[in-house]
């Protein structure tokens, strides 16, 4: 059994939001005809695995109440509102609830940031998760330039075991461009590591030990959970990204890296494969160490109003311009091929490695 946790502040966080977080919560407010937290729920309920989700934050109970109703009779699935006494930050709220996260031994949990708006790809989080022994957090991330990295918490993950050895939230000077999504699996034992962090923050706080906590309870997941497991062989990330679509019942193996792609519906992509600027097509496989790649056609910086050229498949000596590369539905890429800037059609079991063809 998995639960999931949605983080969602309260009425004195979202300023940015304002004037429109005025009248309606942020949580609450409408993206792409939804409350911005349904995004959420609908991703956790697509998991047959997750029975309970819990909703934590300081809005009254009053304000949750008829959408945490609205969301039950729809979804069929236990959602709960857990209002905090006061704001406890990202790790205090989930650390006062810890018995109620606990409640049926789940064997872990989804913590989801509510301001967070995505194709939340929770299966393939938790698979990724699952297959680490030593993990107690793993965490979605993605790339982000270097002059939007310094916004966010960013992370120096190991090449090959994908454990996060040094993080820092929201740095002062660049350290890395991959940045923390705000979306987590963690298995219970995090919350040890969270009662020597609430220890220390409440020995501080009461010896006015340089603490500026406006409260004992109040913690942080990221500056006193994260910055503590890196470096452990506790703390993992999956990449993904950017610009990335996920379809329903894809599997995506340990080691995988995904970029600028669309992965079709019941695809796998094994152990380590690389597939950028492709598409991969409906039950189609990528075999380990596998490179699936094409080349991205981006607009013309130079030009006013640019927009993608629309080049032709072949150029004017009747070869194959340089493109994504397209599996189609049910092909099979084997092990330790590569791909390059090519069109593979339907149901086409590969043999050797291809570039600048299209195979029929």
């Amino acid at each position: 059994m998995l639960k999931a946790v949605i983080l969602i502040g309260g009425p004195q966080k979202g300023t940015r939001f304002r004037p429109l977080s005025l009248d309606t919560p942020k949580p609450l407010f409408p993206i792409a005809g939804f409350p911005l937290i349904q995004h959420h729920i609908e991703a956790c309920v697509k998991l047959e695995e997750c029975k309970e989700i819990l909703i934590i934050g300081s809005y009254t109970t009053n304000t949750m109440a008829q959408f945490v109703n609205d969301m039950q009779k729809e979804y069929h699935v236990i959602i709960r509102y857990l209002q905090e006494f006061t704001p406890l930050g990202t790790g205090g709220g989930l650390y006062h609830f810890r018995d109620q996260v606990r409640a049926g031994n789940p064997s872990a949990f989804f913590l989801l940031n509510g301001d967070v708006c995505a194709d939340f790809p929770l299966k393939e989080l938790w698979h990724f998760h699952a297959e680490k022994a030593n993990a107690l957090v793993t965490i979605m991330g993605t790339e982000a330039t270097r002059q939007q990295s310094v916004h966010y918490g960013c992370m120096v993950r190991e090449g090959s075991t994908k454990s996060v050895t040094h993080y820092v939230e929201k740095p002062n000077s660049y350290v890395s461009t991959l940045i923390n999504c705000g979306v987590y699996v963690c298995s219970l034992q995090v919350f040890h590591t969270m009662a020597d962090s609430f220890q220390k923050k409440q020995d501080g706080f009461y010896s006015g030990n340089g603490q500026t906590s406006p409260h004992p309870g109040y913690m942080s997941f990221e500056q006193d959970v994260l910055m503590q497991l890196a470096g452990t062989n506790k703390l993992y990330a999956m990449q993904i990204g950017p610009n990335v679509s996920v379809g329903a019942g894809v599997t995506i193996k340990a080691g995988v890296r995904i970029k600028e792609s669309i992965v079709l519906n019941n695809a796998t992509i094994h152990e380590h494969a690389l597939v950028m600027y492709s598409v991969v097509g409906q039950e189609a496989s990528v075999g380990e160490w596998s490179r699936v790649e094409g080349t991205p056609s981006d607009p013309d910086p130079n030009k006013p109003f640019a927009k993608m050229d629309n080049t032709p498949l072949f150029n004017t000596d009747g070869r194959l311009n340089p493109s994504i590369t397209i599996l189609g539905a049910g092909v099979v890429v084997p092990a330790e091929t590569i791909l390059l800037n090519s069109i593979v059609l339907p149901h086409k079991h590969l043999t050797r490695s291809f570039k600048h063809e299209i195979i029929l």
